[in-house]
Parts: C-alpha cells; structure tokens; sequence
C-alpha cells in the first residue's frame, strides 16, 4: 500500500481503539463466564451461535458462502488458531493465572509478528516500527508488571504462550488470505470452525453440563457473542488489511490498558497515576509504527552545459 493509498491515520486510530477497546472487555466479560462455565463448552457454543447470527447477515446482504479450498483454506487455518486455540486456550489459562499476567502473554503477539512478517507476508520492518512496537510492550510491562502478584500455574502460562502464537498465525493468515467472498461472512465461517475445533476438546475434557445459567452469565453470553465475537472480529480483519499487520497488530497493546479501566468500573480495583507513563508510552508507540511514511522528494537535476550547437 503506497503513501498516497494508505487511509487516514484518523481512521486508522479509530478502528484500532474502538476494537481494543470491545477485544478488552472480554476478559473482565470472559471471567464471569469461565467462573460458571466450563471454558472450552462455553466458547464452542458462542462461537457457533456467532457464526448463526454472523452468517444470516450476510446472506442477507448478498455475500456468498466461500467455495473451494483456496478460499476455505485459509479460513480453516484462521478459525482454528484464533478461535479454538487462542481464545480457547485464553479461557482455560484464566483459570489458573493472573489476568495481569495474561493481558502482557497476549501483548507480546505485536512483536511475534512483526518478526514473521518479512518472511510471512514480504511485509519491510522499519527501525521506527521496531522501535515503536518495543516502546508499546514496554508502556504494557511498566502498567501490568506491579499487578502480577501470587504464583504462577506453569501449565496456564503455557497455555496463554500457545494461544498468543496461534494468533500471530492467525494475524498473518488474515493478512493474506484471499476469501473470495465479504468481510461479514468470513468473520461467520471462521466462527464456525473455531466452534467447530472446540467441540471435541470439550467432550473429551470437560462436563459439558456443568452450566450455571444465572442472569450475569447470559448477559455475559450474549455480550461475547455481539461485541467481541462479531463487531471486534470484522474491525480486526478490515484494519488488518487496511494496514501492515505491524501497524494493526500494535493496537493490541491497548488491550492490558482497557483492561485495567473496565476492572477499576466494573470491580474496583485501583488505578495508580504511575499509570499514566505506561499509557503515553503505549500511545506513543502505536502512532510510531502507523504514521504515515514521508514522500520521497523528488531530486532535482542539475541542467548540465548547453549542447553544442
């Protein structure tokens, strides 16, 4: 994408923040859930009733359901990584490890792909957006490093370092994937493979029946399938493929931030105004690995002496 092509840097900051902030709700959303749910059943069925919701609006709007294994492809390898293994495994690890500690496992992906990327993607990684991802990780280590207290369960890390590399493949797979069909309805089919994926890791690990349904964990439901599940996935894939995977990857940094502020509303917990650093840190950042390139000038030639004549 050329400088002249490159959408507004206006556009760009308003898709990244409204997606960090409903891909950040989800975790303060998620604990309700996995607190009264067993994690891999509850995601199997959000994702499928997403992919139902998800599906019949684009059908409705004339989007075609994807043919083909060039197209399904990709959309396979997407619903699987980022569904079934990220936030399926997400869930599980929240069970056991703090959620400080798993807000900066999933911030690392920033910076996992924008180590693939060249490789990945041909995608050119400039010192300034190597720079600006170090600086956002750092804003995000310097807020959640003093609120990681208590032991940590080996088993969940691992399972949280699994899951953030399922998304760097996923993040990547999105990036150039070419689906043959429009935004809403890849959104709903690589739903149904992430719910799909989680169907037989929760037959074969949990009790599919230990559901407590309560008033908090329907709205839960409901708000994980509209919000993060449909609207946060569709603003996700389009800045994607509006910008370098760098650029929006880089917004996931946002994600411990929002996260911190949804706690203080919804649960109270206290917010430092050391805090502040590590918000202008992860703000400088982001704008460093997405401002626009500066035009080359063109260089003036020198006319030379005159012909003879």
């Amino acid at each position: 994408m050329t400088a002249s092509t490159r959408p507004s840097i206006w556009l760009i900051l308003a898709m990244g923040i409204t997606f960090a902030v409903l891909w950040s709700s989800a975790f303060s959303v998620a604990k309700i859930l996995v607190t009264h749910t067993p994690p891999f059943s509850v995601s199997a069925l959000r994702f499928l009733v997403a992919a139902l919701i998800a599906g019949g609006l684009a059908l409705a709007l004339g989007q075609r359901i994807p043919s083909g294994w060039d197209a399904w492809r990709p959309i396979i390898i997407l619903g699987l990584c980022q569904n079934t293994l990220y936030l399926g495994l997400f869930f599980t690890a929240m069970t056991s490890i703090p959620a400080g500690l798993a807000a900066i496992v999933a911030s690392a992906m920033p910076l996992i792909v924008a180590a693939l990327a060249p490789a990945v993607v041909s995608e050119r990684i400039t010192l300034g957006t190597v720079a600006g991802l170090i600086i956002g990780f750092g804003g995000v280590l310097w807020i959640m490093g003093v609120r990681v207290t208590g032991g940590i369960d080996p088993l969940g890390l691992a399972l949280a370092v699994v899951g953030v590399l399922a998304l760097s493949v996923a993040t990547l797979t999105v990036k150039r994937g070419d689906f043959g069909t429009g935004l809403l309805m890849v959104v709903a089919c690589q739903l149904l493979i992430g719910g799909l994926g989680c169907v037989p890791v929760a037959l074969l690990l949990e009790d599919v029946t230990a559901f407590e349904v309560t008033v908090p964990v329907m709205f839960a439901f409901a708000y994980q399938v509209l919000f993060p599940g449909i609207t946060a996935t569709m603003l996700w894939f389009g800045l994607v493929k509006l910008v370098s995977t760098a650029g929006a990857s880089a917004f996931h940094f946002l994600n411990p931030i929002f996260g911190v502020g949804f706690a203080f509303v919804l649960l109270g917990e206290p917010v430092s105004p050391w805090d502040a650093v590590g918000v202008a840190l992860v703000a400088f950042g982001i704008l460093m690995v997405n401002r626009r390139p500066r035009a080359a000038v063109p260089a003036v030639r020198s006319p030379g002496p005159a012909p003879p004549r």
